[in-house]
């Protein structure tokens, strides 16, 4: 999976921690989170905390207090958040024909399909 660093509001270490939580099954803890990038990162655990504090207060994860340690959970799917993400940039765009034109240009087959089956009869589309 490519980074995500490049979805507004996450920076590079965000992103990796995204990447954990939406890895993990269910909710984790500060030091599961550590745990996980461990072999990728040297990190304290407090820069981990710290930087799951700054995604909750940002709104990309919940928090539920359990005993004395916080559980973190993502609001919402990677899918989600990439489909979110793809929606903002033709929000922005001048031309929104064009971008998806070029868009429709880069997609394999399988995509295609995908994208043709969820358009469905009601699109227009057999």
């Amino acid at each position: 999976m490519r980074g995500l660093g490049g979805i507004r509001g996450l920076g590079e270490l965000e992103a990796a921690v995204m990447d954990v939580l939406w890895q993990g099954a269910g909710e984790l803890r500060v030091r599961e989170v550590l745990a996980a990038l461990a072999p990728q990162r040297t990190l304290a655990y407090t820069t981990v905390m710290t930087v799951l504090d700054n995604l909750h207060r940002k709104g990309w994860v919940t928090r539920e207090l359990d005993g004395r340690a916080y559980l973190y959970r993502p609001v919402a799917s990677r899918e989600v958040v990439t489909a979110r993400a793809l929606r903002d940039l033709l929000d922005e765009s001048r031309d929104v024909d064009a971008v998806l034109l070029h868009f429709a240009r880069t997609v394999s087959e399988h995509e295609s399909a995908v994208l043709r089956d969820a358009l469905g009869p009601e699109a227009g589309h057999p």
